[in-house]
């Protein structure tokens, strides 16, 4: 993928549960950063890029963390995926206040709220200019979010994952912790699991390195972001085979 070129048909963007709530705050989801991030999504989408969306639920529950005090690991998982939901239900509502066309399509079935999840139906959305979130996760327990997020873009066929974060890239460190960090432009999936950069559990990585999916890291807090990497911007790092 040509750092300076870069040109896409059909994307997932992940968003952590966490840049859906505003830091200090004591609500999990604000209203106003939602907005914000629709208004970009809409600047996409009326470039002509189909997008699907999966959302994560740290703003609300973490799985592995009420597992590590006690709770059995597949139950608070689930409690996860019904925090995804809710974040997905508000990412379609500023959507659509916008007027963008949205789904919600979930791995676990609530038909009060969302469609299920089926693969066919998906594509045909996105096709047809709607934007898909995918909500509860894969459905099952003990996978994460970026599990999902490879899983889908596998499925859907999408031509990369551009997965928004707190930092403008991926490092040789962390550059909360280490002056002497660097930032890539563009780096291997092998090099990422070599180094042990936290870019995505392993299980992710397994799927995109094998359905050859670049993975787009990019910094959420720079407003515009969203749009500009959407819509083919070189910002950000590529996690790509050929690195």
């Amino acid at each position: 993928m040509s750092e300076t070129n870069r040109s896409f048909k059909r994307v997932v963007l992940k968003l952590s549960g966490e840049a859906l709530r505003e830091v200090g705050s004591q609500d999990n989801i604000s209203p106003e950063i939602v907005g914000r991030i629709a208004l970009e999504i809409k600047e996409a989408h009326e470039a002509g890029v189909e997008i699907a969306i999966v959302v994560g639920g740290g703003n609300f529950w973490r799985g592995a963390s009420a597992s590590a005090r006690g709770m059995d690991r597949a139950t608070a998982d689930y409690v996860g995926m019904m925090a995804t939901v809710m974040n997905a239900l508000a990412v379609q509502s500023a959507l659509e206040a916008e007027g963008v066309p949205c789904i919600v399509q979930s791995a676990i079935e609530m038909k009060n709220v969302a469609e299920p999840f089926i693969r066919r139906k998906a594509s045909r959305h996105l096709s047809e200019g709607t934007v898909v979130v995918f909500a509860a996760g894969t459905g099952s327990p003990f996978f994460s979010t970026d599990t999902t997020s490879a899983l889908r873009a596998s499925e859907m066929g999408a031509c990369a994952i551009l997965k928004a974060t707190m930092v403008d890239g991926v490092y040789s460190a962390d550059p909360k912790k280490d002056p002497e960090a660097t930032r890539f432009d563009s780096i291997s999936f092998q090099r990422c699991l070599t180094d042990q950069l936290a870019v995505m559990d392993s299980t992710a990585f397994s799927l995109c390195m094998d359905n050859n999916i670049p993975i787009i890291v990019f910094d959420l807090n720079e407003h515009g972001n969203i749009a500009k990497v959407i819509k083919g911007a070189p910002i950000g790092t590529v996690v790509s085979n050929e690195g």
